[in-house]
């Protein structure tokens, strides 16, 4: 359970933090530290068993016979990512503490970066791949939360839809990517996915499932064409883009690449795929980062180039491109976040990110520039720091996997090129900003920072240094066990040194680094010619149009269909239904009536039926008379009850008559503010047509009914009637099935009930309307809203009322009766109060926010599901027992029983939310002459 608990940990603290950070700014803070250290402490006790080559595996059952499991794994690749999402992530923390100002919210930004945290971690650590689309997308949610941080700003709230709508669109490509290689391997297991490499590469499937997996990558790692979202997302705070661009969001992409790097490579399609986006991703990231003018702006396109530089080596497909492909995933996350944090120093202090104005910073703030300008060597490729064994490793693979072919020297040129660029804009990012002259009207002085906001940088920076002077002491344990679980097999030989001799690799390195020297001396010319060509392209223009062509597409659409006619909608939705439903039958030739036959017809049914249809017809007839209407109306749903009874469903009967009851008291109170006729139809033409679509779609319906019940079908009314009492403990069927073998859908279905009333809550909150003081004949309502007889006579039976619900509820699991029943008669009785008493008497004695009981319901019913996760089995697995009371004598006791109480009070607190909220929508009527 360690690594459950250590994903679940940062989602927790994202309530403790928002709750810490009503005490002060530096206690929210405080508390984002407390819980990134807890989740470093959860997964402390098995740090040892990757490096021992154990992969340690933890799985609790969640539908096991959907092959869906809340599965965590831990090997060596993903202790290497959970290792870069804590250890960054708390000098991250400590960092935006000195970053945010007075006025922003630090409680709201340290909960969404426990969010970020936990979604992250949840990718890394998961073994099962729909559990990881879950958390995938999760890094989506809330990385738009933290690029909107500031609100009030357009370009935070443009860059965090456009991340969110390309990443969603990505993962939407990545679930149907999932599903097909599920389909193939037969599980969606990543132990089961990585040993079946062979069959997944011969099977017919993998290309498509390929492609769809790796528009899921690219769109999460910004890979070209799918590049122009990061630079738009610097709008967000320097410490999310920090975090953003080391260890978390577009790193997602190049884990999926690395954690199905041995399922998915060697074939010819990953080859060009993933690395001809690499190689375009590679030479444009670094083009267009040394013509930005924005300091953030530059860095955002060198990740992207650095990004393409992981993924063009990964599509090499090697053994030892993989290893460089790990191994530069740990540099770029040490240099870039301590790039980004050094830059937010920068601003912090000078006001602006202009490098046209950052200009001789060195003489105001040296210790910042000295470290920032260690990191941007290492961003560069310079010897003895950390940048330049990865970047030689990566040499060295391209050289080699070039070797022997035509025109093998063109893919060595061109990342020569791009490594020539990367040194280009690295002695830009030190040069301009401090050197260069004299700053440029800065709109504040800049010095150094506090001691507290350099300390992550210099840590970081450090490690750049000790990485790239002493490799084999450092980093290559961690490097050997990350790799070698990336590869699933023996490692290639490789040696990280600062020195192996001359060869093209160095020959490379030092062509690389003259050249962006040279870049960067000619950047003046450089910079003109890119104005005048390719200074005004931009993909956020092509982006924006598609947007603005969907948007325009479902405004047509929506016009089309949506017209604001209810009976509109209606027809296009019977329609549709009546064509999907009659051509398959069509084509099939099967006829209507089987051989089965029926049941007698007794006189009681006869009865029965008769006033069903007549209550029916009376209310298609008279549904202008709305009262009389919603009269004939609550005649059909007691009738309906009554065939529950003839049918032996008890609890569906008292169900259906709940139901009823509370309906017909939401109409009454909506009929309250409504004229009590509805207006005449007026066009004949409409009536024809909607009778006609109404007798297609009763006499569809009908048949299709007719057609089943008079085919044999098999059950499994069997199974849940011998399984009812050995495996649910309970002779209820039909509550066992809902509390125990479906209760992971009752669960949803009480989200759902609680989710429809805070809507309905929502759009009633601050609505007020005018009570009629005459009906339409001109009789006036009754002064006396609240007889007595009617108050005191409710007043006695409440309790009685609660005693029957409790009852209900007790009995549930073995007669009829359950938390729904119970929390519908609760649920009237509590509303005949306000009827019979008035809201002020009511409420002065009953809380009037039923909030706390949705929640505490929801709480209450999702606590009983994990709690069979303790005890090693399946997500809502009930169990009981039987206990010997003292005088009561024998009695059962089952978990179901507190799920069944869940579902009482959120039936309760939501139905009650609805009434209550429609009840009050009352004000008494504007006097004459006064004004409103």
């Amino acid at each position: 359970m360690t690594l459950f608990f250590a994903v679940l940990t940062p989602f927790i603290g994202a309530a403790l933090v928002a709750l810490a950070s009503r005490l002060g700014r530096s206690h929210s803070a405080w508390a984002a530290g407390a819980v990134t250290l807890a989740a470093i402490a959860w997964l402390v006790p098995s740090l040892h068993l990757p490096f021992e080559g154990t992969t340690l595996i933890q799985q609790h059952d969640w539908m096991p016979a959907l092959g869906l499991n809340l599965a965590f794994r831990l090997d060596g690749l993903a202790l290497l990512f959970a290792a870069l999402i804590l250890g960054i992530g708390l000098l991250i923390v400590l960092y935006a503490r000195y970053y945010l100002s007075e006025r922003d919210s630090m409680g709201r930004f340290y909960s969404y970066l426990m969010l970020f945290m936990g979604s992250m971690l949840g990718i890394v650590l998961s073994e099962n791949l729909i559990q990881l689309l879950i958390f995938w997308e999760l890094t989506s949610l809330s990385s738009f939360l933290l690029i909107s941080y500031w609100q009030h700003r357009e370009e935070g709230r443009q860059g965090a839809r456009m991340a969110l709508a390309v990443t969603g669109a990505g993962g939407f490509a990545l679930l149907g990517g999932f599903l097909l290689l599920g389909h193939i391997v037969g599980s969606y297991e990543l132990s089961v996915v990585l040993a079946s490499g062979d069959l997944i590469r011969e099977h017919p499937l993998y290309v498509p499932t390929l492609t769809l997996i790796l528009l899921g990558v690219f769109t999460k790692s910004a890979q070209f064409p799918f590049h122009f979202w990061l630079p738009h997302a610097m709008a967000a705070p320097t410490p999310v883009s920090a975090y953003l661009h080391s260890a978390t969001m577009v790193k997602a992409g190049v884990f999926l690449l690395a954690r199905l790097f041995p399922a998915l490579s060697g074939t010819p399609e990953w080859f060009w795929l993933v690395s001809g986006a690499g190689l375009a991703t590679l030479l444009l990231g670094a083009y267009v980062a040394l013509f930005k003018h924005d300091l953030k702006g530059l860095l955002a396109y060198s990740t992207i180039s650095h990004l393409g530089l992981i993924t063009l080596l990964f599509g090499l497909s090697t053994p030892l491109a993989a290893v460089a492909g790990v191994f530069h995933i740990i540099n770029h996350a040490t240099f870039k976040a301590s790039l980004f944090m050094a830059a937010g120093i920068i601003d912090h202090e000078a006001g602006t990110r202009d490098m046209r104005r950052l200009n001789g910073l060195w003489r105001f703030m040296p210790y910042t520039a000295t470290l920032a300008m260690v990191a941007a060597a290492a961003m560069a490729g310079v010897p003895l720091l950390n940048g330049f064994l990865s970047k030689e490793m990566f040499f060295a693979e391209t050289m080699e996997i070039s070797a022997g072919h035509a025109g093998g020297w063109l893919l060595p040129a061109l990342v020569t090129l791009a490594g020539a660029l990367g040194v280009a804009y690295s002695l830009r990012f030190i040069h301009d900003v401090f050197f260069n002259g004299r700053p440029v009207d800065l709109p504040r002085t800049p010095h150094e920072p506090p001691r507290w906001m350099k300390v992550p940088v210099e840590i970081l920076v450090v490690l750049c240094l000790v990485v790239g002077i002493a490799p084999t002491l450092t980093v290559a344990p961690l490097l050997a066990v990350a790799a070698a679980d990336t590869l699933q097999a023996p490692l290639p030989d490789y040696h990280l040194a600062l020195w192996h001799g001359v060869n093209p690799a160095l020959v490379m390195s030092l062509i690389a680094l003259g050249g962006g020297a040279l870049i960067y001396l000619m950047r003046r010319p450089l910079f003109a010619w890119h104005e005048r060509s390719l200074g005004r392209l931009d993909a956020r223009v092509v982006f924006n149009a598609l947007q603005n062509g969907l948007f325009a597409l479902a405004r047509s659409i929506t016009r089309l269909i949506d017209t604001g006619s209810l009976q509109r909608q209606v027809f296009f939705l019977l329609a549709a239904a009546l064509v999907l439903g009659v051509a398959p039958w069509l084509a099939g030739g099967t006829p209507l009536a089987g051989n089965r036959e029926g049941l007698p017809l007794d006189a009681v049914s006869l009865i029965a039926a008769s006033a069903l249809i007549i209550a029916t017809l009376a209310t298609v007839w008279l549904h202008r008379q709305r009262f009389v209407a919603l009269v004939t109306i609550g005649v059909v749903g007691l009738v309906v009850s009554l065939a529950f009874v003839k049918f032996s469903a008890p609890d569906l009967a008292l169900t259906q008559l709940s139901v009823e009851i509370v309906t017909i008291v939401l109409l009454l109170l909506a009929l309250y503010f409504l004229p009590q006729h509805a207006a005449p139809e007026h066009e004949p033409a409409r009536l024809w047509r909607d009778g006609m679509i109404a007798l297609l779609a009763g006499g569809g319906t009908a048949a299709l009914a007719w057609a089943v019940l008079t085919r044999p079908y098999d059950t499994i009314a069997g199974y849940f009637l011998a399984n009812s009492v050995p495996g649910g403990g309970g002779s209820n069927v039909v509550n066992v099935i809902l509390v125990d073998f479906r209760g992971y859908d009752t669960l949803g279905e009480i989200t759902v009930l609680a989710l429809a009333g805070l809507g309905i809550v929502a759009m009633l909150q601050g609505l007020q309307l005018a009570a009629p003081s005459r009906d339409d004949a001109g009789r006036s309502w009754d002064a006396d809203a609240y007889p007595a007889i009617m108050a005191t006579l409710t007043r006695i039976l409440l309790p009685l009322a609660l005693l029957v619900a409790v009852f209900i509820l007790l009995r549930g699991h073995n007669q009829p009766g359950g938390g729904f029943i119970a929390g519908l008669i609760t649920s009237v009785a509590l509303i005949v109060q306000y009827l019979a008493n008035g809201a002020v008497w009511t409420h002065q004695r009953m809380a009037s926010d039923s909030h706390p009981l949705v929640a505490w319901g929801l709480a209450i019913a999702a606590f009983t599901g994990l709690a069979s996760w303790l005890f090693g089995y399946p997500f809502l697995t009930s169990t009981f027992s039987h206990l010997n009371w003292p005088v009561v004598g024998e009695f059962e006791l089952a978990s179901a029983m507190a799920f069944d109480l869940g579902v009482f009070l959120v039936v309760v607190g939501a139905t009650l939310m609805i009434l209550v909220n429609l009840g009050g929508l009352h004000r008494a009527p504007p006097k004459k002459g006064s004004v409103h």
